[in-house]
């Protein structure tokens, strides 16, 4: 009993820390929102982006995984799954924290298109070397049908109540299984992921191309939603490791989360590693050959100083995604020992959630900043700017809450550590190599 006590102390102060963690983080945040509107500073807004955006990818990543183990009747993955369905439970805080942005939008009247340039038409934009109005613009106006902020507005609203409407369904079928053991439950759950899985990978990829490739509307690439994907996978898949291992050192998964579980996420992490390199090579290799000045500045501004020729700071970052983020977790998950040795373990996927976080920092926070006189009209966004303080603030707040939710969806007793009446449960609990 005193066990018992003991755990519900520990618990309520953890829900305790994360919540003063995400007052702190996301007030920190508002503050810098708040700053930027006042004096049209994009920095602020670009943080924010970053910070909502990489949580969102790891729950939009653990999503898809849940559908896929059901889709594919996965016998080894229930263990595993029951975790990842108490981190939906993060969904509907996430959407709370995109609204700040939406507002601004709508709002914010002379800096309405302060972060999303589309928003406001009398925005200043670049026309290769000129400076015009977004009105004046023929790319947007051959966009305006879908880039207008009552239309965004709708399909925002529409991705996330895809999001939260699919993971509701999910935990409430795997949940309502554990009372009943009715295994009609289990056939539902199929149903849902097989409807949810393409619903879910459509709002993804438009909600990519909405939230991040809109930054610079001008540019586009029909790859970009893949990309967010396959992030997204890799994020989930580190996530779903660490929470498994956590909970075997507390002893509540100690004899049920074992080597073969681990051996399959660590092979699953180095599949979704080749996948993201071959996206990612891909859409650079297609718009190098096609070489088409709307498409080819995306990728200059992220290697150059469009002013003076000379390699950025952007230009050390894509090598550390291209030797970071894919050829050294590619090599390190080869080896057997690594994916079942849970230090070597540990170290690779917090590793690839590093890489992770600085990946979506390359996409979204450069950008061309309107400088009168330059040579091209513009110049790069920097490396380190103060995009990056307030990012920090908001990823840590952002962050915090979303794990609040998780923690206190485990502590909810609404299910129990593992899906016990799912049909597959003796499988996965005695899975092996």
């Amino acid at each position: 009993m005193s066990q018992d006590v003991n755990q519900s102390a520990s618990t309520s102060s953890i829900s305790t820390k994360l919540i003063a963690g995400a007052i702190l983080g996301l007030s920190v945040g508002l503050i810098g929102l708040f700053q930027g509107l006042q004096s049209g500073d994009k920095a602020p807004f670009l943080g924010w982006l970053w910070g909502c955006s990489f949580w969102l990818s790891i729950a939009i990543g653990m999503l898809m995984l849940i559908m896929i183990f059901r889709v594919f009747n996965s016998r080894w993955s229930p263990v595993v799954r029951r975790q990842q369905e108490h981190a939906l439970s993060a969904f509907p805080w996430l959407a709370l924290c995109f609204v700040p942005l939406l507002l601004v939008a709508w709002l914010g009247k002379d800096h309405s298109g302060i972060l999303w340039s589309w928003v406001n038409p009398e925005s200043n934009t670049v026309e290769v070397s000129s400076v015009i109005s977004v009105a004046d613009d023929v790319l947007h106006q051959k966009k305006a049908g879908y880039l207008n902020l009552n239309f965004f507005t709708i399909r925002l609203i529409g991705y996330f109540a895809i999001f939260c409407g699919i993971s509701h369904w999910l935990r409430k079928v795997s949940f309502s299984q554990d009372k009943d053991g009715d295994p009609n439950w289990t056939h539902l759950g199929t149903k849902v992921s097989a409807i949810g899985i393409p619903a879910a990978a459509l709002a993804l990829t438009f909600g990519a191309f909405d939230l991040f490739m809109s930054l610079e509307y001008q540019w586009f690439s029909t790859m970009y939603g893949v990309w967010f994907f396959a992030s997204g996978m890799r994020a989930a898949l580190a996530v779903t490791i660490l929470v498994c291992l956590y909970l075997v050192s507390t002893g509540s998964l100690k004899g049920l989360f074992k080597q073969a579980h681990k051996y399959d996420l660590a092979c699953l992490s180095l599949t979704f590693t080749i996948f993201w390199a071959y996206v990612s090579f891909s859409q650079y290799f297609l718009i190098y050959s096609a070489n088409i000045p709307e498409e080819t500045f995306w990728y200059t501004i992220r290697e150059i100083n469009p002013n003076t020729g000379e390699i950025s700071g952007w230009f050390w970052v894509s090598m550390g995604l291209i030797f970071g983020h894919f050829f050294f977790p590619f090599l390190y998950l080869l080896f057997y020992r690594n994916k079942v040795d849970s230090p070597k373990l540990i170290f690779i996927v917090c590793w690839i959630l590093a890489f992770h976080l600085l990946d979506l920092y390359w996409n979204i926070i450069p950008g061309r900043e309107i400088v009168p006189g330059a040579f091209v009209g513009f110049e790069a966004r920097e490396v380190f700017g103060s995009h990056l303080f307030w990012g920090i603030f908001t990823l840590i707040g952002v962050g915090c809450l979303s794990a609040w939710a998780v923690v206190r969806s485990f502590q909810s007793g609404v299910a129990e550590i593992v899906p016990i009446r799912d049909p597959r449960i003796l499988d996965s609990i005695n899975h092996h190599e």
